[in-house]
């Protein structure tokens, strides 16, 4: 009876009593909701402010696209800033390719082309990638003072001049003879910037390129994947977070960036 008792008294609590506790625990977790919302708005405002400072100052940020991407982390600069001793620790410390990524506008100022529409030959293929719809290769370069192309001091020739090709696409597309300036094949690796940036393709590429706009800088930035030099495997985001780290760089998610440049 007791048991039966409580239970009745339980049951017949007052109704309006319940739905407050009710009402009560759903205010508590919608503000729960806004304040996460609103922190991770604010963490990603400061996480992009920092990277754009970064750029601003001439120094690289490394970014990690997402583990269901490529799940790289690449280190980027802006290509104006490339100096041979940047190219040095792109080769020494990341490791990996080596590429310029310029916009879709000042690729098609310049007639740049995507790398698989303009060969042909039997190992090029239409087919998706694991990570992507398609590669955003275009031609390999020298600047055409270089000399072999492959030195530290020849990269950045060919690089900074990457840079001031594209502002100068930005402020008349016949101010640069691009292929006056800048032979073929050669060895920095041209990327193509997807038409219509992030909301086209969420890859290091279009994410440098966001960073550059956002620190008005022309659209040209250099991304080098960071490897690991014991496994030869892409270095994980907490390894490349220590490197960021010991040399005083700056870090980013890349879901971290999207949500804030997105905005």
């Amino acid at each position: 009876m007791s048991s039966d008792a409580e239970t009745s008294t339980d049951a017949d609590a007052p109704a309006d009593t319940a739905h407050a506790g009710d009402t009560a625990n759903a205010d508590d977790t919608a503000n729960a909701d806004d304040t996460a919302s609103t922190g991770d708005a604010a963490h990603a405002d400061n996480t992009v402010n920092a990277a754009v400072a970064a750029l601003e100052r001439g120094e690289p940020v490394l970014v990690h696209d997402a583990a269901d991407r490529e799940g790289e982390v690449d280190l980027i600069y802006h290509a104006a800033d490339v100096t041979p001793k940047a190219v040095a620790r792109m080769r020494t410390d990341a490791g990996g390719l080596i590429c310029t990524a310029l916009s879709h506008d000042v690729c098609e100022a310049f007639d740049l082309p995507f790398l698989a529409d303009a060969l042909e030959h039997p190992a090029v293929t239409d087919e998706s990638l694991d990570y992507d719809e398609r590669a955003s290769f275009s031609l390999t370069v020298n600047h055409r003072d270089t000399y072999t192309g492959i030195t530290d001091d020849d990269r950045s020739l060919t690089i900074t001049a990457l840079a001031d090709a594209a502002a100068d696409a930005g402020a008349d597309a016949g101010a640069t003879d691009f292929a006056a300036t800048f032979r073929a094949p050669g060895h920095v690796h041209l990327l193509r910037g997807a038409p219509n940036g992030l909301a086209d393709r969420e890859g290091h590429t279009e994410l440098g390129l966001a960073l550059a706009e956002a620190a008005d800088r022309p659209p040209a930035v250099v991304v080098c994947e960071m490897l690991d030099a014991e496994t030869g495997e892409a270095r994980t985001p907490a390894d490349a977070r220590r490197y960021a780290e010991e040399h005083g760089f700056v870090y980013a998610e890349g879901r971290t960036l999207l949500d804030a440049l997105r905005r």
